[in-house]
């Protein structure tokens, strides 16, 4: 009991409700903004805590995180644009529902989900931290190979109708993630002797060029015709009986999301990708996914913000950074003389409650600052149509050229902008290519050092582990009921 409050007078100050709102409100505009998103967003807010006391610090690093999480979404929504590459899943159906008038729907699921993630999330941090992170700790490589595989099928569900061309989006993903120094050698792969493509080709260039500029290509074809139009951006809640009507696909995307934010390195990407493929086959409106549903909004939402509070469990309680996010964090608590690890749960237990609380506090905000956030969306989409394109564009340009200061990612996002606009027209689905930038690094890597481990014995991975069965044994049986279905509806037809 002493400690409950020890915790809740470390964590509700005034300082710490006030960084909660100034981080969470600045990281929603920031990961609204194409090419910004959390690790811009917390670099920026990073030399402002050095003058904070460690829970002021964090509580301002943790708004800025769960706010830029969720501030994707909304131009996902908007204009067709992640303003973060996790909020890529949400895209696929929140921007369908805007193009049939929905989207003050689809920004009120997108917001509740958000919130609703990061609360399980939370929840689950606070009650199974230690058990989390020792189960974590069992995902190697040929485990994360095997999940990141899980999510790559998210291609055939995306893809309805148009399988073939979606896989070849989904090779030139693949493709594209592979360019640069190899991930276990070092040596140089497709770069043409260009030394800048060494450090490869960054992803958000990509998602700006094939989403937000090729989006602006075709709005000045079809400018004369007229058919295009900004949407007011209004935000309206789910009511009760929608939200117990859609409960699973919400409790579902948020499990996901927090497993999937538990293991190292894997991020809020892949967890999107992977609740969305489990929504494409478990939601009782699976048919209507990628058409304009709410349970896609939900099941990419619930999980990329669920990662937010999970992603803490290997970093407090292992003293393991997850991702550059939560290494950032780790820098800020070392810097404030707060060691995660280990000696962290042992030593200092009611330091990692209060940053428990914190992360609560900065997803209640969250849920309180979105409708200012998106009043302000919808007054700057009021201005002129041109105004906004040529806002968009200079934005897009400039988030493209800020994650790496590199100017060949000017390049690739005007390139990738002409490349996208030529497979619109020619009706490719673009979310197979961004499916597989997201997940190839990963599933490389993963897949090289398991091989490393098996001694280039692929077969092995099967009977690696009992997790390694699990996942490989579920990617068999989906292909094999795929396979199936679509055998005999091609049956059915020719009847």
């Amino acid at each position: 009991m002493d400690m409950a409050i020890d915790v809740l007078m470390t964590s509700i100050t005034w300082q710490s409700i006030v960084a909660i709102i100034i981080g969470t409100w600045a990281g929603i505009i920031i990961g609204g903004l194409p090419g910004l998103g959390s690790v811009v967003g917390l670099t920026i807010f990073l030399p402002f805590t050095f003058g904070m006391d460690m829970i002021a610090s964090m509580s301002l690093l943790i708004g800025v995180y769960c706010g830029s999480v969720y501030g994707g979404s909304i131009t996902a929504i908007l204009i067709n644009t992640p303003g973060a590459p996790q909020a890529a899943a949400t895209m696929l159906d929140g921007f369908p529902m805007t193009q049939k008038g929905k989207v003050s729907e689809a920004l009120g699921w997108a917001t509740f989900a958000s919130f609703f993630g990061g609360i399980v999330s939370c929840l689950i941090l606070l009650l199974f931290a230690p058990i989390l992170a020792k189960f974590a700790v069992n995902f190697g490589s040929i485990e994360v190979f095997a999940l990141t595989c899980i999510a790559m099928l998210c291609i055939i569900g995306v893809s309805k109708g148009n399988l073939l061309k979606g896989l070849l989006c989904g090779i030139v993903g693949l493709f594209l993630s592979m360019v640069g120094s190899d991930p276990i050698t070092g040596f140089g792969r497709f770069t043409a002797g260009s030394y800048a493509l060494n450090s490869g080709i960054s992803l958000i260039p990509v998602v700006i060029g094939a989403f937000a500029l090729s989006e602006l290509y075709m709005r000045c074809r079809d400018n004369n015709d007229n058919k295009t139009s900004i949407p007011e951006a209004h935000l309206k809640f789910p009511g009760i009986r929608s939200i117990f009507k859609r409960l699973t696909e919400l409790l579902r995307g948020s499990l996901i999301g927090s497993l999937v934010g538990a293991l190292p390195g894997v991020g809020a990407g892949p967890a999107a990708f992977m609740s969305y493929s489990a929504a494409q086959q478990l939601s009782p409106r699976r048919s209507a996914l990628g058409t304009g549903e709410p349970d896609g909004v939900i099941a990419a939402e619930s999980a990329n913000n669920a990662v937010t509070g999970s992603a803490f469990i290997p970093t407090l309680t292992l003293g393991i950074p997850g991702g550059v996010v939560t290494a950032l964090m780790m820098g800020a608590m070392v810097i404030h003389g707060i060691t995660p690890g280990v000696r962290l749960v042992r030593d200092h237990p009611e330091t990692m409650y209060a940053l428990f609380v914190v992360l609560i506090m900065a997803n209640v905000a969250l849920l309180l600052l979105s409708k200012p956030s998106v009043t302000l969306f919808r007054y700057i989409f009021k201005l002129p149509e041109g105004y906004i394109m040529a806002g968009i564009a200079v934005f897009s340009f400039i988030g493209a050229a800020s994650v790496r200061g590199n100017p060949l990612d000017l390049i690739v996002a005007a390139v990738v902008g002409i490349f996208a606009y030529a497979l619109r027209n020619a009706n490719y689905p673009l979310a197979p290519l961004v499916i597989g930038m997201v997940l190839g690094s990963d599933m490389e890597s993963s897949l090289r050092r398991g091989l490393l481990i098996e001694r280039n014995d692929f077969w092995a991975f099967y009977t690696h582990s009992y997790m390694s069965i699990t996942l490989l044994s579920l990617i068999i049986l989906f292909l094999i009921w795929t396979i199936g279905r679509t055998l005999v509806n091609f049956l059915r037809r020719t009847k």
